[in-house]
């Protein structure tokens, strides 16, 4: 495990069990602390009250929808800024039908279906300037 100079809380807000395990896994095997929601609501009440550094967020989640989440996120003082990376099964037309997204300032948007452990660890180092 690498040791990163500074604690780094990451929160995945993600109900696909097996993909949030996973993701948790490689993340913590790069130094990382990572706190996991299964649903949107749980999600929300995380982010609200431990401020992490950086948010993987599902868009198709139980109880409140990744949107919605993101968009009450962005609506707090401290959300306003957070890093969030969109993870995701719609296609980028379905994502913008169901709300504007860019204008939510996500860092990254990747489709689950293409996902690569390595690319999520290195935009997450890029985007929260960490280097090796």
């Amino acid at each position: 495990m690498i040791k990163l100079s500074k604690k780094i809380l990451l929160l995945i807000v993600e109900d696909e069990i097996i993909l949030a395990d996973t993701l948790e896994e490689k993340l913590k095997s790069e130094g990382f602390e990572v706190i996991k929601a299964y649903n949107g609501e749980e999600g929300l009440n995380i982010a609200l009250t431990k401020h992490p550094n950086l948010i993987l967020l599902d868009l198709l989640l139980p109880k409140i929808d990744g949107m919605t989440v993101f968009k009450k996120i962005r609506n707090d003082i401290w959300g306003k800024a957070v890093p969030v990376i969109i993870l995701t099964n719609l296609s980028d037309a379905e994502v913008e039908r169901n709300g504007n997204i860019t204008n939510l300032q996500p860092s990254y948007y990747f489709i689950k279906a293409n996902i690569n452990l390595e690319e999520i660890v290195e935009k997450i180092k890029k985007r929260l300037d960490i280097t090796n």
